[in-house]
């Protein structure tokens, strides 16, 4: 009887390997760098920090000169006061803003993020923050490799104390604006501070340490909405950040005397200092990406390196790609005269608008009770009458009524008014029911300063009658 010789099965398991969605983020380290368009960064930068820390502090008719007054619906900007009712101006604010991006954009890309947003600015704000206190783009990527030690504690602390000091100076004054600086200073440092106020510093101050600090390119590259629609707004004449590789390519590294063309090399060493200097971490010389913010820090770096290695400036440059192709670029072409002419027209109806506001605002409502006759014989009608001075001092108005015939008018007719203030009146009409034309019949009543006539208001109502048979 035959035995069975046993078998085993040694065939090493297979490997599952697991595929990840979401790439790891690797950190950006940014080398320090000096040119023009830093230069013209910075000089950008301390004009609007300027504007923003500064504003807040000044001054007007013995109030803060701008200053969102929310639980009084009051909204200074120097000498005029906005009322909720004005918030048409703030939209249209808002779009001259939205067609004035799109000029700037079909014009010179995003100069808009590399200049003058506010998470761009703060970020290199931040990076410098990093520099001083951990060195430059080699000694922090070795510090990061190094163990906790003494040094590297106090480096680490020191940068996160300088970005939690900024992001609590730009918390504290945008805050302001809402809630009068200078008290809300005070209130801050003699630990009096409402619970409100504090919590809206701890959360502005969050999100700056958070957005400039940790999310920095994330934000501009996933979670900025302009990065996306930016692409429908460009051509080929629109003014870009851009590497030209008839000119760089073949890329190779050589010494400074070198005989480079009969190598076959380009204009660049590939010494990657472009990528190396980048707040975003991409490579220019792969061409137009969403990624590019138009800082132009590549520019700077990479005409450094053209000056050291003695050749012309330019190899990655402000241009077009009409331009890098040959041919000739269009600055003035459809698009971008129809915004131009959008935008001065709206600019224009905006300017307008706010100069001939009107400083006085008249609103009506009908009492719930249709009408009554008096003693006379006349039909009544009641009504709620509310008067908005909305000039920078007191005002005394005379309110009319007109649109009947024998019309009268009882109740309060002259009223003052404080600067930015809300009166409420009551008004009677009477009229007798043979001059009224309908049961429903159209009336205005009008409010006009005694001390300036040309601020006035009208509002329309109804006189509400016996059927007309």
């Amino acid at each position: 009887m035959s035995q069975k010789i046993p078998v085993h099965d040694v065939t090493p398991p297979k490997k599952v390997e697991s595929v990840d969605l979401y790439a790891t983020r690797e950190r950006i380290y940014t080398r320090a760098f000096t040119g023009l368009y830093r230069n013209l960064r910075r000089v950008g930068g301390a004009a609007l920090f300027l504007l923003f820390f500064g504003t807040v502090w000044l001054n007007w008719d013995g109030r803060q000169a701008v200053w969102w007054n929310l639980p009084e619906r009051k909204f200074y900007i120097f000498g005029a006061t906005y009322f909720p009712q004005d918030f048409i101006l703030l939209s249209a604010m808002l779009i001259i803003a939205a067609f004035g991006l799109f000029f700037i954009t079909v014009f010179a890309g995003r100069v808009w993020c590399g200049y003058t947003c506010p998470q761009s600015v703060f970020t290199w704000v931040f990076m410098w923050a990093e520099k001083v206190t951990e060195g430059d783009r080699n000694q922090r990527m070795k510090l990061d490799k190094q163990p906790m030690s003494g040094n590297k504690f106090v480096r680490k602390a020191a940068k996160h104390a300088i970005w939690l000091l900024v992001s609590f100076a730009v918390a504290i004054t945008f805050v302001g604006y809402f809630t009068p600086i200078r008290e809300l200073v005070t209130d801050f440092f003699t630990l009096e501070v409402g619970g409100w106020a504090l919590f809206w510093v701890g959360f502005f101050t969050l999100a700056t340490y958070g957005n400039a600090g940790y999310l920095r390119e994330q934000v501009c590259i996933y979670m900025c909405p302009y990065a996306r629609f930016q692409s429908v707004m460009f051509d080929k004449d629109t003014l870009i950040v851009s590497y030209d590789p008839r000119r760089g390519e073949r890329r190779g590294p050589r010494k400074k005397d070198a005989d480079y063309k009969a190598l076959g090399l380009g204009d660049c060493i590939d010494c990657t200092m472009c990528v190396q200097v980048c707040p975003t971490g991409i490579d220019i010389r792969d061409g137009l990406q969403i990624e590019c913010i138009g800082c132009a820090a590549c520019i700077d770096a990479c005409d450094t390196i053209m000056d050291k290695m003695g050749y012309p400036r330019g190899l990655i440059s402000y241009t077009t790609e009409h331009n890098l192709s040959g041919q000739k670029t269009h600055i003035l072409r459809p698009r971008l005269i129809g915004y131009a002419l959008a935008l001065a027209a709206m600019i224009g109806v905006f300017g307008y608008a706010v100069a001939t506001r009107p400083l006085v605002k008249l609103d009506v409502s009908k009492d719930r009770v249709l009408y009554r006759e008096n003693a006379e014989g006349y039909i009544e009608n009641v009504y709620s009458l509310k008067v908005m001075n909305k000039a920078q001092h007191p005002q005394t108005f005379v309110i009319s009524a007109s649109g009947l015939d024998g019309l009268e008018y009882n109740g309060r007719q002259e009223i003052t008014a404080a600067a930015g203030e809300l009166v409420t009146v009551t008004a009677e009409l009477a009229a007798p029911p043979e001059k009224l034309p309908s049961s429903t019949n159209k009336i205005v009543f009008h409010v006009q300063s005694a001390d300036d006539p040309s601020i006035e208001d009208d509002a329309d109502s109804r006189f509400i009658g016996p059927s007309v048979r």
